[in-house]
């Protein structure tokens, strides 16, 4: 496998990933009541595009072909958040738990991913600015999480 192809895979499922987040936290901003909470979900949405486009132009520039949608894991997340929301006392807990879930393993995806050397020192500062701002997210999601339980 050539360089640019190990590394354009590596970032494909990063950008995956993010389509996923993107997608559930669509999903999350649906399924809650507080305007609060619809508005930091469309905005983590609005981030996670972001991020596939950052990822997509950085497929690209190795030459390779960006995926084009999310991965059947997200999708079974995103399912088993709404069933869950939906049998649950408190939507929003439950909703900001599975969310919290979701970013600590992309939080985890991100320091598997950086502990590749062969990045260039661009891919790699877009990555680590990605993973920060994931860090910011699981921040605000347990003082959420702890305003609403």
């Amino acid at each position: 496998m050539k360089y640019t192809e190990k590394i354009s895979n590596k970032l494909n499922e990063l950008l995956e990933k993010n389509y996923d987040a993107e997608k559930g936290y669509l999903n999350s901003a649906d399924n809650v009541d507080s305007s609060s909470l619809k508005i930091f979900f469309k905005r983590r949405a609005s981030e996670r595009s972001q991020f596939a486009k950052e990822l997509r132009t950085e497929i690209l520039s190795y030459g390779q072909i960006p995926e084009d949608n999310g991965s059947i894991k997200g999708v079974m997340h995103r399912n088993w958040m709404s069933l869950k929301s939906l049998f649950s006392g408190n939507n929003e807990e439950a909703i900001l738990e599975e969310a919290l879930r979701g970013e600590k393993a992309s939080l985890n995806e991100y320091d598997e991913i950086l502990k590749e050397q062969a990045f260039v020192s661009s891919t790699r500062k877009m990555l680590e600015n990605q993973k920060q701002q994931i860090q910011s997210a699981i921040n605000t999601l347990k003082l959420q999480e702890h305003l609403v339980s």
